[in-house]
């Protein structure tokens, strides 16, 4: 009763993305579009993904064995001819006896068992596909969020560009009146230099993250040129004992109660054919000599000695108890996972919001103070290129401490089997 009454719970996998149901009655979403929400995304992967496609011929070879597994053994036709060719009375066909039976198989109740095996097979085989679209979805959303992590890096790095072309326009104006060396000068534009090859590295990694995104779904050329969402509006995240929770929606543990499922069958097919089956037959036979005919008829009762299916027996109980051990052994795993990537989560969070908090708006304070300074004639090009270096390498760290945010709550929510995270939009 415990096995059944989770049942419902398995059923209600195909939400768990929040998009599963809806992406497999959508046709192609993802057109001649200049940016990509993660939404479409995700319908396009779970639509036109080559691995899924390619495991559906899997389920529909199951559907060819439960067909098969309800087949009935089909009757035989035996003919016999007796005393002839012989001597004597048996001499040529004169005396010869002919016998025409009809010979099946009675299963009883093992067709059945054999249709309950490749039944829970079917049960099996969804549940892998369930657990294989939500990794598909999980990695599009991870591609998704490393593209907008490098859209992010681009325009740090064009924010870079801004703050060294400007450096060079302060500089050249102190050069013009005779106060600032021309040293700093070639110096600015050797970083003005470097800082446009760090932008160049970048649009050549988005191209690459777009062409990841696009192969998940099989197009070989993305037809997108941006993906949608601020990476820097932090994920909202419940408390810990709320995911704890869900830990048994997680697709992998659904996939062992199928399993352990197909594993009771299988036991129970085999030790339905611990015993052989009887054979019977009936038909006709003629006599020669006298023109006689007669009705025969037969049975063939194996003499079986002790269990003839013991050794497949064990197996089949072996394998169900095993899987229990892989179920709890994996809730075990699936736990301490979420318990870990939960804390790293709430570290990324506050990291984040002290450095937007905290952090940058001083170094934004400190950089205009030090612009004001060099402008008057007061500061130098190494104090003002220091400071604009740790205001770079704060907003820098802030993006990627939001990004491995987002990425965690990809994580939590794979475990959780709960809807997969969608990135706000860009305001």
């Amino acid at each position: 009763m415990k096995t059944n009454a989770r049942i419902p719970t398995w059923c209600q996998h195909l939400r768990l993305t929040g998009l599963l149901c809806a992406a497999l009655l959508t046709g192609n979403v993802v057109h001649a579009a200049e940016s990509l929400t993660l939404e479409d995304a995700i319908t396009e992967t779970i639509t036109r993904n080559p691995d899924l496609q390619a495991f559906g011929y899997a389920l529909r070879a199951q559907d060819g064995r439960i067909l098969q597994a309800g087949l009935v053994p089909k009757p035989e036709l035996n003919v016999a001819v007796e005393d002839v060719l012989g001597t004597g009375v048996a001499r040529g066909l004169s005396g010869s006896q002919t016998t025409v039976s009809i010979a099946w198989v009675l299963e009883g109740d093992l067709r059945q068992r054999r249709i309950d095996a490749a039944r829970m097979g079917s049960l099996t085989l969804a549940a892998e596909a369930q657990v294989m679209r939500l990794d598909a979805a999980a990695q599009t959303a991870r591609l998704y969020t490393h593209a907008l992590a490098d859209q992010q890096r681009r325009e740090l790095a064009d924010s870079a560009v801004q703050l060294a072309t400007e450096n060079i326009a302060a500089i050249r104006q102190r050069v013009d009146a005779g106060t600032a060396m021309t040293s700093e000068l070639a110096q600015a534009e050797a970083e003005l230099a470097k800082r446009e090859l760090y932008r160049e590295d970048f649009e050549h990694e988005l191209v690459a993250d777009y062409h990841r995104i696009a192969a998940q779904w099989g197009d070989l050329s993305p037809q997108f040129e941006r993906v949608e969402g601020d990476p820097q509006r932090l994920p909202v995240i419940e408390p810990y004992e709320t995911l704890l929770a869900r830990i048994e929606q997680n697709p992998d543990l659904s996939r062992f109660l199928s399993q352990t499922r197909l594993q009771e069958s299988v036991l129970q097919l085999e030790q339905a054919q611990r015993n052989s089956l009887w054979r019977f037959n009936a038909g006709l036979r003629r006599i020669q000599s006298s023109s006689d005919t007669g009705f025969v008829a037969g049975v063939t009762i194996p003499l079986n000695r002790g269990n003839q299916n013991q050794g497949r027996i064990d197996e089949a109980r072996a394998n169900l108890e095993q899987t229990g051990a892989l179920a709890e052994a994996t809730r075990i795993r699936i736990q301490t996972s979420l318990l870990v990537i939960y804390l790293e989560l709430q570290h990324n969070i506050h990291r984040a919001e002290t450095l937007r908090n905290e952090v940058i708006p001083r170094f934004e304070t400190a950089l205009a103070e030090i612009h004001r300074a060099y402008d008057l004639g007061t500061g130098s090009y190494l104090e003002r290129l220091k400071v604009q270096e740790e205001l770079l390498d704060a907003r820098s760290e802030l993006a990627e401490t939001s990004v491995q945010a987002h990425l965690k709550m990809i994580e939590i929510e794979r475990l959780t089997g709960v809807r997969l995270a969608q990135l706000p939009p860009s305001p």
